[in-house]
């Protein structure tokens, strides 16, 4: 068994490892697309959403219905995309420890 002394420093470099992780996600962002493009989003890391673009032909009268479910979808898309890179992120972070049920690590 290891001592006290070495889990502790590998305890405080998986800490450091996981702000450094936080950082990496909070910086993210990701494209989230429907309507063969017609309709692209941008979340932020922290989920935000930082940007949409609707193609112009979907400003005609009557589409708003059309919109609003491609944006939704768009948002879905991104919203999955998001969550597999911030997994990826922690699993990384986590290293020989990603996938153990610790209690007060987040699960990925």
């Amino acid at each position: 068994m290891k001592d006290l002394g070495s889990i502790m420093k590998q305890a405080q470099a998986m800490q450091q490892r996981m702000g450094e992780a936080q950082e990496r996600i909070a910086a993210l962002e990701v494209e989230g697309t429907s309507g063969g493009g017609m309709v692209k989003l941008v979340l932020k890391g922290t989920g935000e959403l930082a940007r949409v673009d609707l193609d112009p032909s979907l400003m005609a009268p009557g589409e708003g219905e059309v919109v609003s479910d491609l944006v939704v979808a768009a948002h879905a898309d991104a919203k999955r995309k998001l969550d597999e890179k911030q997994a990826e992120i922690m699993r990384d972070a986590a290293g020989p420890l990603a996938g153990l049920n610790i209690p007060g690590m987040p699960k990925f």
